[in-house]
């Protein structure tokens, strides 16, 4: 996606990440990032294992704690460190305006397709049961899968599953999608689905940042590429700058090795 269309720079940037340090003991995890991501921007973020991309995610909607810096969605800034109560509060409303969809779809299997896509809205935002349930089937039928509103989990396929995890997400109406690597657990046959529904979010100017080895989607689909490497943002372009001319030797050897 070589186009800025879709891309709103106009408020400034819907996420902006500082100064962002993460540890897990002695293990430094991220190391000082900066990042900044416009409204309706679509980003891929690449690297190898260990590189500290799905602990970015994490860190932008807290499930980690960052351990320095401050991460902001959408006007609400948090800094890294000690939860207060009052901090956990702005962390439960940043949440709310981050979707995330993990490499496992996380489903809960005693309940059914419908009933997944309902829970957050009814137990977070409480949203009515008629008002949770018209919404929750307009997302499945946007994913393909309003037919399955009444199975469970189990009996879905990978690909299947993950879209109703992406309907999920999408039903707490986010301003910002985290991907964490969304079909890294699929069968080959199955990706393509997955990336289907993402493409159509890229088209309605959803605002993505996703985790993914899939060069091919990220170049078709994403305005903006990022290579981390032992904790840094070591290197950001255009995906076509990014894949076909990179500046850094670690992102080609990189690439060599997945393209």
């Amino acid at each position: 996606m070589t186009s800025t269309a879709g891309i709103d720079s106009t408020r400034g940037p819907i996420v902006r990440v500082q100064g962002l340090h993460k540890s897990f003991g002695e293990l430094e995890v991220l190391k000082d990032v900066d990042m900044d991501v416009q409204r309706g921007e679509v980003i891929a973020v690449f690297g190898r294992s260990g590189s500290g991309k799905s602990t970015l995610l994490r860190c932008i909607n807290f499930l980690e704690d960052p351990t320095e810096g401050s991460i902001e969605v959408d006007g609400m800034q948090l800094s890294g460190g000690h939860r207060t109560r009052a901090k956990r509060e702005r962390i439960r409303k940043l949440r709310v305006k981050t979707g995330m969809v993990f490499q496992q779809f996380n489903l809960f299997p005693h309940m059914t397709v419908l009933d997944n896509v309902m829970e957050g809205p009814r137990t977070v935002l409480n949203v009515s049961k008629n008002e949770a349930k018209q919404t929750a089937m307009e997302l499945l039928d946007s994913v393909g899968l309003a037919e399955k509103a009444d199975v469970h989990p189990i009996r879905l396929s990978g690909g299947q599953q993950q879209r109703v995890a992406i309907a999920r997400a999408l039903a707490m109406k986010p301003e910002v999608m985290l991907f964490d690597e969304p079909t890294s657990a699929l069968d080959p046959e199955l990706i393509g689905e997955v990336l289907n529904v993402m493409r159509n979010l890229a088209e309605q100017h959803m605002t993505m940042l996703i985790v993914t080895h899939e060069m091919g989607f990220a170049r078709e689909v994403c305005h903006r590429a990022c290579f981390f490497h032992e904790g840094v943002l070591l290197e950001q372009g255009s995906p076509a700058q990014m894949f076909d001319s990179p500046e850094r030797e670690e992102t080609k050897r990189f690439l060599d090795s997945v393209l």
